[in-house]
C-alpha cells in the first residue's frame, strides 16, 4: 500500500471475492480487500490495469489470501461469495452484470453483488430484480469520501437492498470503509448518495461566493477561514478545500465531470419524484460553465473560478 494509506486492517475470515472496475476508486478498494487477507480476483475493461493491480498486491496478502485477474466479469465472479463493483455509469454497470459474459452469469446461487458505482436508483432496482430472479443478491452501495477515502480505506458507504445480504457483505466491506450502513430497500443507497451530492453542491457554491466576496473586500481569507471555521460556518468543505480555493489549486480528486454526471442523476430523479431543487439545478449549470472554461478535470471546488 502507499504511504498515504492509513487503514489498519482488522482480521476477518478469508473470503473469495471479486472486484470489477479498477479506476481511481476501485484500484485501492480492491487493494484493501487483498490487504485484509481475502482471495481477490479482479476484472477491468483495460486488462493492463488488472495486471498492474496483481503485480502491486501479489505477496501483500496474508497467508490465506491470493490475487488473480480474469478476462471477463463472469470469470471473475465464478466461485466468489461477494462480487464488488465500481464502474462509471448505468451502462457500464449493465455491461459488467448482464449477458453471457456478465458477472451474474458466473455467480453461484446465494452470492452477493455489491455495487459501489454512483448510478441511478432505477438501474439499481432493475439489477436487484434480475439478480433475485437468478437466485442472487444485489446491494446498491455508492460511496462518499473520494479518492483519498478509497486510498485510506475510510469510505462512507450507503446501502440499499435486502438486510440479510447487506449483513453478509458488511464485515468484508469494512476493509475499505469507515461506515457501511443499510438504509432500506433497493435503491435507497443511490437515493442517499443523491442527497449527499445535493448537500455538497450547495456548500461548495456558498463557500466559493464567500471566499470571492472576502477577497474582493480585501480580507486575508486564510485568516477569515480559520476564524469562521470555529463557528457555525464550519464544514468539511471549508476545512479541506477553503484554503486550497484561496490558493487557486484544484487538483484534489473528485472532478467536475463526475459531479455533473451525479447531478444529472439527481435532477432526473427529482423529475420523477416531484422534488424541487432550484439551487441544485443552478449549481449544475455553474459546473457546466467550469467545463466550458476547460475545467472538466478540476476538482469540484473549482466553482470559484467562475467568480474571479
Amino acid at each position: 500500500m502507499s504511504s498515504t494509506n492509513l487503514k489498519i486492517h482488522q482480521p476477518t475470515a478469508s473470503r473469495k471475492v471479486a472486484f470489477l472496475g479498477l479506476g481511481v476508486m476501485g484500484f485501492p478498494m480492491a487493494g484493501h480487500l487483498a490487504q485484509a487477507g481475502h482471495q481477490v480476483t479482479v476484472y477491468n475493461r483495460t486488462a493492463t490495469k488488472s495486471i498492474a493491480w496483481c503485480e502491486e498486491y501479489t505477496g501483500a496478502t496474508t497467508k490465506n489470501g491470493a490475487v488473480n485477474q480474469a478476462a471477463t466479469p463472469r470469470l471473475a465472479a465464478q466461485h466468489a461469495e461477494l462480487v464488488f463493483c465500481c464502474v462509471g455509469n448505468d451502462n457500464d454497470l449493465a455491461q459488467v452484470t448482464l449477458g453471457a459474459d456478465g458477472a451474474f452469469a458466473g455467480m453461484a446461487p446465494g452470492a452477493v453483488f455489491v455495487d459501489h458505482t454512483t448510478a441511478s436508483a432505477s438501474v439499481a432496482r432493475e439489477l436487484y430484480s434480475a439478480a433475485r430472479n437468478m437466485g442472487l443478491h444485489f446491494i446498491d452501495a455508492p460511496v462518499s469520501g473520494g479518492q483519498a477515502g478509497a486510498q485510506n480505506g475510510l469510505l462512507t458507504v450507503m446501502c440499499g437492498g435486502d438486510k440479510a445480504a447487506f449483513e453478509k457483505a458488511q464485515p468484508v466491506a469494512m476493509a475499505f470503509s469507515k461506515a457501511f450502513t443499510w438504509l432500506g430497500e433497493s435503491g435507497a443507497g443511490q437515493l442517499a448518495k443523491m442527497v449527499n451530492q445535493i448537500c455538497i453542491a450547495g456548500l461548495v457554491e456558498a463557500l466559493s461566493e464567500a471566499i470571492a466576496f472576502g477577497q474582493q473586500a480585501g480580507l486575508d481569507m486564510n485568516q477569515v477561514l480559520d476564524v469562521i471555521g470555529k463557528g457555525a460556518a464550519q464544514s468539511w468543505q471549508l476545512d479541506n478545500r477553503g484554503k486550497t480555493m484561496v490558493a487557486d489549486k484544484f487538483d484534489f480528486g473528485f472532478a467536475v465531470d463526475w459531479m455533473r454526471k451525479d447531478l444529472g442523476l439527481v435532477l432526473d430523479e427529482a423529475k420523477r419524484n416531484g422534488a424541487r431543487l432550484p439551487v441544485t439545478a443552478l449549481v449544475d449549470q455553474f459546473y457546466a460553465d467550469v467545463q466550458h472554461m476547460g475545467g472538466q478535470r478540476w476538482d469540484t471546488s473549482s466553482l470559484i473560478k467562475r467568480l474571479r
